[in-house]
């Protein structure tokens, strides 16, 4: 829906330094100059140039008791909230990881709150929904959030989400849009979905629907960039259109496709874990093996935003790109 309340001046990116952060920031200091400032809030230094002044980067941790002063010492209006730990470091604590996903986000919203702040953009996660055999073939956003309890990524979501429901409720002045992104892709992704392509050999677990559905960066921080500028609320599924199955993706990389049974996969990963040499145990079977399929018939025809590439345009672009 559409809200009418003043136009963004002042708009904070928490997670400006990552993947989609830098290109979101690019992407509002290209379009109107309504917003004034872009504010960038990481705990690394940004590496995107402003020749016009407009943005300034502010070091922070989303955990920290200083989100609250800089949003207000900045005087910001919209916060886009992208700080999530994808692919957990080396030696990073289960705590930890919990404690930027979930408390992070907590911390964001009540500094929205005590500080004024009109709207709160998050990427949440098609993983929200959940790795199961029984999800639909096309999950749309009144599915339930399921986020399996074992994948901490899922999990985290999953708390996120209920988090945000909480605050919808509680606090409907802090206008919120909610994406669910598919896997996104560019030319410098990298996370433990790009890691599975870049294997000479590709796992497909059997009795299972393990299509992926994938968005392009680009198509990512312009959706965004149109809620920010429209002030828009919801939450919406993103992904381009169509699926890839574990085969099309295999034809594609040119990787050699392994059928494998869940149970024979869940017993690799278990020694494999006792060994040290994955983190990943038998509780990602399910990762592989039902993926959730996101629809974006929302998207495009309530929010009204069409990607400009399919999900498997997006991945050839990608694995030409990642190979040159």
């Amino acid at each position: 829906m559409t809200v009418a309340v003043p136009a963004p001046r002042v708009v904070a990116i928490i997670g400006a330094s990552g993947f989609v952060g830098r290109v979101l920031a690019r992407t509002l200091l290209e379009g109107p100059r309504t917003i004034e400032r872009i504010v960038s809030m990481d705990v690394r230094p940004t590496d995107v140039r402003d020749e016009s002044g407009r943005l300034v980067h502010e070091e922070l941790d989303v955990r920290s008791a200083r989100l609250g002063e800089l949003l207000q010492a900045h005087q910001v209006d919209t916060v886009v909230h992208l700080a999530a730990v994808v692919t957990p470091p080396p030696g990073m604590k289960r705590n930890e990881h919990y404690a930027i996903d979930v408390d992070g986000t907590h911390n964001v919203l009540e500094s929205c709150v005590e500080h004024g702040v009109r709207q709160v953009v998050v990427t949440s996660s098609g993983a929200a929904y959940g790795f199961h055999v029984d999800n639909p073939s096309w999950i749309e956003e009144h599915c339930p959030l399921r986020g399996n309890e074992e994948l901490t990524y899922a999990r985290h979501k999953r708390l996120v989400e209920e988090l945000l429901a909480r605050y919808r409720t509680n606090h409907p002045e802090l206008l919120q849009l909610v994406f669910r992104p598919g896997t996104i892709l560019g030319p410098t992704a990298k996370n433990q979905v790009t890691e599975l392509f870049q294997k000479r050999v590709m796992l497909k677990v059997m009795n299972g629907d393990s299509r992926f559905v994938f968005v392009w960066d680009q198509d990512a921080a312009d959706c965004m960039a149109k809620g920010i500028h429209e002030r828009r609320a919801g939450v919406y599924n993103l992904a381009g259109d169509g699926a890839m199955s574990a085969e099309e993706v295999a034809a594609v990389t040119g990787a050699y496709l392994l059928p494998i049974s869940a149970d024979t996969l869940g017993s690799m990963l278990k020694w494999l874990q006792f060994f040290g040499f994955t983190d990943h145990g038998p509780e990602h079977v399910p990762f592989l093996r039902h993926r959730p399929v996101l629809s974006n018939r929302a998207l495009k025809e309530e929010y009204g935003f069409t990607p400009s590439r399919t999900s498997r345009q997006a991945f050839e672009e990608w694995w030409r790109l990642s190979t040159t």
